[in-house]
């Protein structure tokens, strides 16, 4: 059987540590026969980093050129289709998926979360492109639900980074013990009053528990400044830790007891390697995760005024709280290999 080509298209090459992950999660489930094209917003270091071919997915002519090369399009996982933060996202996406199937690619719509959709006309084109995709799997039930109401078939799973391998990461192992990893980012909910609190609980909480602190900012553009500047108010063992590889920022989390975190993909990451979570939700996708988990947290429009009592709420937390067990674990990962299933379907076994 020869080689065949997939366009795989994603928010990639953007610094953004969960899409990567995303990614690198793709990358690793995909049959050995498919070779991979990556839509990127970094061409050069994305093939760097992956070692795949990449085309800029801002360039119309690339894009065209890259469909008249391929056997099939993959959707390759996350919230892509939603209108919260723009219009633009599922247009771009949509125009996509819609390309390749009037075409005649396969086209698969790989561990999605979709939604929200609050404008109709993105709502239709998304119903539209998942109705004519020849397979689709999503990765929680408010996605599950809206594709039932759609009569579209789909394969639901936890998320894919469940399953993503994880490696060392250098420097780690020489910090104390125990340690608690912390991943903010930027958002309108996350006022400069809330952050304030956060920062002053962190401080309590770090002189309660003798912890290390690791700062870990998912997109810098959007996480670091928040990381320095707690950084320089911890008055005790701290380290940032800005890491590109999606397998070491999994990795980070074997060495962790406790994280503390916005980011989704950190939430999974840190409850795939055995870590204690506290989640502090800023979108419907973390809500979803929480419920799924049963994670303790709060929204961040729920967070407590008392910084005391989001000290204490940790430290509490810290002492009694539980991981997943090594069971539920690697049931989660068993069953986000659901994804890796449908990929071999649709591109091998179909073929």
């Amino acid at each position: 059987m020869g080689q065949k080509r997939a366009i795989v298209c994603g928010y990639y090459g953007k610094g953004n540590g969960g899409d990567e992950a995303l990614l690198a999660s793709l990358l690793q489930m995909l049959p050995k026969s498919i070779t991979p094209l990556v839509l990127s917003g970094n061409p050069n270091q994305t093939r760097k980093r992956y070692g795949v071919e990449t085309c800029d997915r801002t360039s119309a002519f690339r894009v065209l050129e890259a469909f008249n090369q391929a056997d099939s399009l993959i959707w390759g996982g996350g919230s892509l289709i939603q209108d919260a933060t723009s219009a633009m996202s599922p247009v771009y996406y949509s125009g996509l998926m819609g390309l390749a199937q009037k075409r005649g690619l396969k086209t698969i719509a790989w561990a999605q979360g979709i939604g929200p959709l609050q404008r109709p006309l993105t709502r239709w084109m998304a119903r539209q492109c998942f109705q004519g995709c020849t397979g689709v799997s999503v990765r929680d039930r408010t996605s599950a639900a809206l594709l039932a109401d759609w009569q579209v078939p789909f394969r639901v799973a936890p998320d894919p980074v469940w399953a993503l391998d994880s490696t060392p990461v250098p420097g780690l192992w020489d910090l104390p013990a125990p340690r608690v990893a912390v991943t903010l980012r930027s958002h309108p909910h996350l006022t400069q009053e809330r952050l304030a609190n956060l920062t002053q609980a962190l401080i309590n909480f770090q002189g309660a528990t003798k912890t290390c602190i690791l700062l870990v900012p998912f997109q810098a553009s959007q996480d670091l400044s928040i990381a320095q500047s707690i950084a320089s108010q911890l008055p005790d063992t701290h380290q940032i830790f800005q890491l590109d590889e999606p397998q070491q920022l999994k990795g980070l989390f074997r060495g962790v007891e406790m994280a503390i975190g916005m980011r989704y993909h950190s939430l999974i990451m840190a409850a795939a390697q055995d870590c204690r979570c506290f989640a502090l939700s800023y979108d419907p996708k973390v809500d979803s995760l929480m419920a799924e988990l049963d994670l303790p947290g709060w929204k961040l429009t729920d967070i407590p005024d008392d910084q005391n009592a989001i000290a204490h709420t940790w430290i509490d937390y810290y002492a009694n709280g539980n991981s997943k067990s090594r069971d539920q674990i690697q049931s989660l990962v068993d069953r986000a290999l659901m994804h890796q299933d449908l990929l071999v379907d649709i591109l091998v076994k179909e073929s």
